[in-house]
């Protein structure tokens, strides 16, 4: 029995001993990376003081370019030219030294680097901020860039006293708003669906790539069922997917529809956003809120309905990203016309 006890205890010992040394490293990592961070920060600011603003860009230029070549004979590749004007970009980006501090602690230099050339501060901000409260990877950074999701997000196409107070609640507080979490379009191009198919063929595809249909529409998703069945009198009515938003504390219902948005989806969806509220809400939770994916949709049909304060969110899905310049000009006429709407209503 002792033998026994005394190699349960040793299992015991070294599986704590063994997560001790994991944090250990996680740390060591951690404190690496926020004193490399911060020394690059110190570089960039000594070659724009000392060197940069004092001297013609000719000049400045060639003295960078010897100053690299001696750095990387006795540092190594770190300080090659390029990386050094990052450093420079870095410091005029970032220039408030405690919010540096900061985001030292949280983002890695690979993430600053994809940060600090987005010219739009507020979109800069939004995905600093996407960055800490989801932990991105950079990999993961650079395909919400790629794929516009700023442009995409509700937030964008807001005032910019919106923007910032959204942001800084999410950052600060941990709370989410809906205009952070809604999209449109939805792209689902990791789907690889065929030129026909069905509802139910998007349905299944998500399914099968769930994971990824969930990091397109945020990591705070838990999946709750597919066709969940509700009976309202003697009928039958099924939710094509039903999700949980954890920051959002609250059901979402996805209705998946294969062609354009017509009125009477908004009395269907109207419909399951009560039964869900008198039946399956939680104490505590806010109120269920729905997604209508369909192909196409009249922006001036679904602002005629109000669908918004149903708590409805009617979004375009694209099974394939079209080409980056007209998605480009696509998404900022539809943020310059949400904008002008809201300004308008502004001054009635």
């Amino acid at each position: 029995m002792s033998n026994l006890i005394n190699t349960e205890n040793l299992k015991l010992l070294y599986k704590e001993i063994s997560k001790a040394i994991g944090d250990s490293k996680k740390n060591v990592v951690m404190a690496v990376n926020s004193e490399m961070v911060i020394l690059y920060w110190n570089i960039g600011k000594i070659i724009k003081t000392e060197i940069l603003q004092s001297a013609k860009a000719e000049y400045g230029k060639s003295v960078i370019s010897d100053l690299s070549k001696e750095l990387t004979k006795d540092y190594g590749k770190g300080y090659s030219q390029r990386n050094l004007f990052n450093m420079v970009r870095f410091f005029e980006v970032f220039s408030n030294q405690q919010t540096l501090q900061t985001l030292s602690a949280k983002l890695s230099w690979s993430h600053f680097v994809k940060l600090f050339y987005i010219e739009d501060a507020l979109k800069r901000e939004f995905y600093i901020t996407m960055c800490n409260n989801e932990h991105w990877s950079v990999r993961t950074l650079t395909d919400r860039i790629n794929s516009m999701l700023y442009e995409r997000t509700a937030i964008s196409k807001k005032p910019e006293l919106t923007i910032v107070n959204d942001l800084k609640q999410l950052s600060e507080e941990n709370k989410m708003t809906t205009d952070l979490f809604f999209r449109d379009p939805y792209v689902l191009d990791f789907l690889e669906l065929h030129d026909t198919y069905s509802e139910k063929d998007i349905e299944n595809a998500i399914l099968t790539e769930l994971e990824k249909f969930i990091l397109e529409m945020g990591r705070d998703f838990a999946f709750l069922g597919r066709q969940v069945r509700i009976t309202i009198g003697n009928k039958d009515y099924f939710i094509d997917l039903l999700f949980y938003h954890r920051k959002l504390r609250r059901l979402v219902l996805i209705e998946l529809k294969l062609g354009e948005f017509l009125p009477e989806h908004k009395g269907q969806v109207e419909l399951y956003l009560r039964w869900l509220q008198k039946n399956e809400m939680n104490e505590g939770e806010n109120s269920p809120v729905a997604i209508i994916l369909c192909a196409s949709k009249s922006d001036e049909e679904i602002e005629l309905l109000e669908v918004d304060k149903s708590g409805i969110h009617v979004a375009q899905y694209l099974t394939q990203l079209p080409p980056k310049e007209l998605f480009q000009e696509k998404l900022h006429k539809a943020i310059e016309r949400a904008k002008e709407k809201f300004e308008a209503n502004t001054l009635e």
